[in-house]
Formats: C-alpha cells, structure tokens, sequence
C-alpha cells in the first residue's frame, strides 16, 4: 500500500479585500505553487468578478494541479459567514446587501467552496501552517488597519450561532472612551491598538511633546512606520505611543484569556513590526491583570506565516479544516 502524497492535493485559496484580490493554488503541505491578483473594486457586478477570478486561475490550475482539478476553495472575506457562505452587508465592498458568494464560485467552478471572514481564516492557516501547528486552543489577533481575531478552541474555529462570533478587535477596552471612526462606539480595542489607532495616538502625544521626533514629520506621515522609525532613534514620545497601545492591547488580551484560556495568543499584521516596543508593553499588562490560576501559562507570539502569503494560506486551509481534527 503506497503513502497518499499530499503534495498532490491542492485548494485554491482567495482572499478578498476592499481594493485587491488575491489568489493561490497550494499544496496540503502549504506550498504555493501559483498565485496572483484582480482588483476587486473594479467590478461592480459580483457575477463578473467571479469570472474574472475563473478566467485568471483556469490556466494555473491546468498547469499546476497534477490531476487538472482542485480540491476545493477556501475564501477569506469581510463579512463573510461560514454558516451560509455569503458575504453580509460589507462596508468596503461594492456589491451590497447579502451576496452569495459561496453558491455562486460553486457554479462556476464546479468544486465546493467554504469561506469566512480574513481573520479567520489567518487562525486557521496558522494551525495547519504556522506557529500554532499542534495547538488546539489559541486566540489569533490580526493588527492591521484593524483589529481582527479568530478563537480557535479544542482544535476547532468558534463562529457562534450566526457565523459572526470572534470580533474581539470591537469590545470595548476604555468605557466613554476614543471614538471609533466607522462604528461610532467609543473605547474599543480597534480604536487604540490599530495601526489606524497608533496613529492617532502618536498624534495626540507629539502635540503634548513639541520636542519628540514625530513632530518632524508632517501630519499625513504619522503612522506606526513613522512611530517605529522614532522608537528605534530613543525617542521617548514614540516609545511612549507603543509602550501605552501595549498597554490597552494587554489589557484587553487578559480578558480574552480568561474568556478561553488558550495555550497561545499569536499576533499578525504590519503593527508587529515594532517588535518588543510592542510586545514587552503588552506582556506586562497582559499579566498583571490575569487571575493568579492563568498568569505565567499563555504564550504571546508572532506569527510565523509571511504577512504577503498569510491570507492566500489561511483561505485555502478552510479546504481540509475538517481533515486535521
């Protein structure tokens, strides 16, 4: 009896975003033997950006899946509902109300296709394929322009009764707090530990601290590469800014550890880049606001999936989630 080569089974992975989306054909063993990219705001038809897709990745899935076929499709999306595999009153998208997304991608490319929101999926790819390989409960926690986050427990993704559970980037971490720019809510956890919300912190404190470094820069420019280029020079100000969204995301991290009481809390997204300004501030807090019977036992770590590939990864891992329990 010969051993099944998982090489040789391949999803497609898709990951949709406001402006671009991305695509991949890869392995069981997370390989991507093909990828590429359509604009998504250029069809304002979800029937014609399907086949768009289907036009762009027919020719790689005849060169490189060995059997001229795929396994099935994973789709990363705002919005997205695993439940019913459609996409629900996405802000950033063109295609309004409630599309179905799933239903429609199966018509025309003729294999089963699951899909859910990008944070998820993240979650999801970074258990088949990144640092949480082995790990059965562990809290994924995307740091981008937003806060999202996937809750895996007992090996499993929590989606909740409706599909929409996991969107711990909008609980609120300080009461009558920041306004949200898109939600109005005020004090959530997206509001300060964003790169969106670093940069309005970094803002409000150069304002405070004419000397700091940041004020050479103009308005426009301020942003966590900006704040990061001045931590690294010692400067005290945007140090300041890392060391306080550390401490509102620590803060905000011991509550979803006492929620789950996962083994890890991996962190993802451009915001990471600041290293330890980031992730020592956050530790601390983190810590010193657990329960005695939880301190000392969770991980806080970076993810260890390429931030250019995560997505296309996580989406086609949505394929054989049902495979690795």
């Amino acid at each position: 009896m010969s051993l099944l080569d998982l090489s040789r089974q391949v999803a497609l992975g898709i990951d949709i975003g406001g402006t671009n989306t991305k695509f991949g054909l890869v392995n069981h063993r997370g390989d991507i033997l093909a990828k590429g990219s359509i604009k998504t705001d250029e069809y304002e038809k979800v029937e014609d950006f399907i086949e768009s897709l289907y036009q762009n990745i027919e020719p790689l899935i005849k060169t490189y899946s060995p059997h001229k076929n795929l396994d099935g499709i994973g789709v990363g999306a705002p919005n997205a509902n695993y439940y019913r595999g459609t996409i629900e009153q996405a802000p950033n998208l063109r295609w309004k109300g409630v599309v179905p997304f799933a239903e429609l991608m199966i018509q025309r490319f003729g294999v089963p296709c699951k899909m859910t929101n990008d944070a998820n999926a993240a979650a999801l790819g970074e258990m088949m394929f990144g640092a949480a390989r082995g790990m059965r409960d562990f809290i994924m926690i995307t740091l981008g322009t937003g806060v999202g986050s996937g809750i895996i427990a007992g090996g499993s993704l929590i989606y909740g009764h409706d599909g929409f559970a996991g969107e711990l980037g909008h609980t609120i971490v300080k009461p009558g707090g920041r306004k949200h720019w898109s939600t109005g809510s005020e004090g959530s956890l997206e509001a300060y530990a964003s790169a969106t919300g670093i940069s309005i912190t970094a803002r409000k404190f150069r304002a405070e601290f004419p000397d700091s470094m940041l004020n050479e820069y103009p308005e426009d420019e301020i942003n966590s590469k900006t704040v990061y280029e001045c931590a690294i020079k010692e400067d005290p100000t945007a140090i300041e800014v890392f060391r306080y969204t550390g401490q509102k995301l620590g803060e905000a991290l011991a509550n979803f550890v006492m929620f789950s009481s996962p083994e890890a809390i991996l962190l993802f997204g451009g915001v990471i880049k600041a290293g330890d300004f980031l992730l020592k501030p956050t530790k601390l807090h983190m810590e010193r606001n657990l329960l005695p019977i939880f301190r000392g036992k969770v991980k806080l770590v970076f993810s260890e999936l390429d931030e250019a590939d995560a997505a296309i990864l996580g989406a086609s891992a949505l394929v054989w989630e049902n495979n690795n329990k």
